[in-house]
């Protein structure tokens, strides 16, 4: 608890004397903390592999390659970023000028999970060094070999009245919550987001909160049905399903169903072979806990393809649920694993309806060369982002914010507005000394209220 004071107040008074304003200085950290990943990106790797059974193609593609993207998206565009942006100024407040500034907005706390636990610490590391921010980062003690690799990057790139890690268990999340933060950034389950949000509103600190759910993914009656089955196992099984943003069950009109289902069994053989569970790079399950989570769900199901797994090595194999029924256990919450549930659907309006009725999804996927049907669904489906003819891309750019919306999450980050997230913009009129309109000042005797109201 002392030690955790002691970095408050280091952070805090480094804050307070201004080091993280300049931009030269922001961007010298960022270069730091980049060329510290390289030194140690293969023990990145070797550490993903321990604690989720990553690939090193899958580490480099959905952890490091992102966390090097965002790190030189800030280095090019922070200047603009971070300048003052002239406004109009209203006739009522002239003579003068009107600017927004972006200001940081402290010292925040990062917490971030086990499933991407390397790039979901790092993105919002960067974005809040860029803003101008210190950081204390917490990551998940499931994944305790990359948490390790994350404190000594961190320790050998930036000082620690920059930017500290904190590791440990519920014990150390309850201790950092206690401490007055400038901003939270949280991501995780929805029950966990929920404690979070209680801890900091009671020092009505701003937090961003990235959650989860169930993420449909809609394939109309006018889909590419093997493009489509492609693009949903990839990202459905990606980290053997253990992504926020996976496809969590297909909605598939009736009327192409049975062959979509046969594509998606070709497709999970020709990219996870006939014995997945043998497949080198295919990940595991990140512990017994939440192995026992899903095989429970698949005792109360029947699995139309898959099913098998080894208890031994955390594995279960990638798992098609059809049919399933909207009333089905698998449907109750987020599945968080290799098992996809397949329902049939007559029309859109019935789809709309059923989504409708469940919590906001953090992604919707629409598979469709029907522009009236994807304009239909993306309109009238309340989500947090997603993709049209494809699945989880869209969070693997940093041009687009990512985050979710109600039950989902709220606010976003990622290229301008990771920037945003971390800043606190401020609105200023600088005005001029070389006169006044009389009419605003008392007495108010001598100024009709037409002229008022035709000033305004």
């Amino acid at each position: 608890m002392q030690q955790l004071k002691k970095i408050m107040e280091e952070q805090r008074r480094f804050f307070k004397d201004g080091n993280t304003l300049s931009i030269k200085w922001r961007i010298t950290a960022l270069k730091e903390l980049k060329n510290s990943i390289k030194s140690h990106e293969q023990e990145v790797i070797r550490a993903l592999y321990m604690d989720l059974g990553k690939s090193e193609q899958e580490s480099y593609m959905c952890e490091i390659g992102m966390v090097y993207s965002e790190i030189d998206y800030m280095i090019r565009h922070i200047r603009s970023l971070a300048r003052e942006k002239r406004v109009k100024t209203p006739l009522t407040q002239a003579p003068g000028k009107s600017f927004v500034k972006m200001s940081p907005k402290g010292t925040v706390l990062i917490m971030s999970p086990w499933n991407y636990p390397f790039m979901l610490s790092m993105e919002p590391l960067v974005d809040a060094i860029a803003a101008g921010n210190t950081a204390v980062i917490k990551p998940s003690a499931y994944a305790p070999f990359t948490s390790k690799i994350i404190e000594t990057v961190v320790q050998e790139a930036l000082d620690s009245s920059l930017a500290k890690v904190v590791t440990g268990k519920r014990e150390e999340n309850q201790r950092l919550l206690e401490e007055k933060f400038d901003h939270i950034f949280f991501t995780g389950s929805q029950s966990v987001g929920k404690e979070v949000l209680k801890k900091a509103a009671e020092n009505l600190t701003p937090v961003t909160l990235e959650l989860g759910g169930k993420s449909p993914c809609i394939v109309d009656c006018s889909a590419n049905i093997h493009k489509a089955a492609r693009r949903i196992v990839f990202g459905k099984f990606l980290n053997c399903g253990q992504t926020c943003v996976a496809p969590d069950y297909i909605l598939c009109d009736k009327s192409i169903i049975e062959n979509f289902v046969r594509e998606l069994i070709k497709e999970i053989k020709r990219q996870f072979g006939k014995n997945p569970l043998e497949n080198p790079n295919y990940g595991h399950i990140i512990n017994q806990k939440h192995l026992n989570r899903l095989l429970s769900m698949l005792e109360k199901e029947k699995a139309f393809y898959g099913g098998n797994y080894v208890r031994a090595k955390l594995k279960i194999e990638p798992t098609v649920i059809y049919p399933a029924a909207w009333e089905s256990d698998c449907m109750k919450d987020e599945i968080f694993g290799p098992i996809l549930p397949v329902i049939g659907f007559d029309n859109l309006d019935e789809v709309i309806e059923k989504i409708g009725e469940r919590p906001k999804p953090l992604a919707l996927y629409i598979f469709s060369k029907n522009r009236k049907n994807i304009e239909k669904l993306k309109s009238r489906i309340i989500f947090g982002g997603g993709c049209i003819n494809d699945t989880v891309i869209h969070l693997a750019t940093p041009y687009m914010g990512f985050g979710g919306v109600g039950e989902s999450g709220m606010g976003a980050y990622h290229g301008k507005m990771g920037f945003e997230t971390f800043s606190h913009k401020k609105s200023i009129v600088c005005k001029s000394s070389l006169f006044d309109f009389p009419m605003r000042y008392q007495p108010y005797t001598g100024f009709d209220l037409k002229l008022i109201r035709r000033f305004f």
